[in-house]
């Protein structure tokens, strides 16, 4: 398990895979530099 971010870090670059075959980098697709980032795991 890795360390939670503090105050003032930068967020790591993550890749995802989306609805639709897209694909999400964080943070850089993002255009705010403030984002609430939500992660739903869905049915199993």
């Amino acid at each position: 398990m890795t360390d939670k971010l503090n105050p003032g870090e930068l967020f790591p670059s993550l890749s995802l895979n989306i609805a639709g075959g897209e694909k999400l980098t964080l943070p850089d697709d993002i255009a705010s530099p403030m984002a609430l980032v939500l992660f739903y795991r869905g049915h199993w």
